[in-house]
């Protein structure tokens, strides 16, 4: 095997190990296939690395507060599609989709778009 061929399949084989674990990392806990549409009120708007989130509570059918997590894009990418730091603030009233997680008891969320006090609907900018 010549050594540029060495070096190809060295390179090949590291994408592949990689791209599969960042696959998982992205997509393995959320339900895209069943996405929900809650609406409450933030408690805390944190534009983080890697991943933002948007903390909020939410009523549940019998009354109860219960409190929510949406992780969104980085922020690099919201800053993209018209974000800041100050598009939310605790106590916004906001209606919110995204994929739930998979995991049991937890109420999370990857968000997919979430509509602001004003109306406006925000994206992430991967659409």
């Amino acid at each position: 095997m010549t050594r540029k061929a060495m070096v190809l399949s060295l390179v090949v084989g590291i994408f592949c190990l990689v791209g599969r674990s960042l696959a998982a990392h992205h997509s393995g806990f959320y339900d895209h296939d069943h996405p929900v549409t809650l609406s409450g009120i933030v408690t805390k708007y944190e534009m983080t690395s890697p991943h933002g989130r948007i903390l909020f509570d939410v009523k549940d059918e019998r009354g109860n507060i219960v409190s929510w997590i949406a992780v969104t894009a980085p922020p690099q990418r919201l800053y993209r599609a018209g974000w800041n730091t100050k598009t939310l603030t605790a106590g916004d009233r906001i209606t919110i989709t995204g994929a739930p997680t998979t995991r049991p008891g937890i109420r999370e969320m990857r968000m997919l778009k979430v509509v602001t006090p004003g109306g406006k609907t925000l994206s992430q900018g991967d659409e």
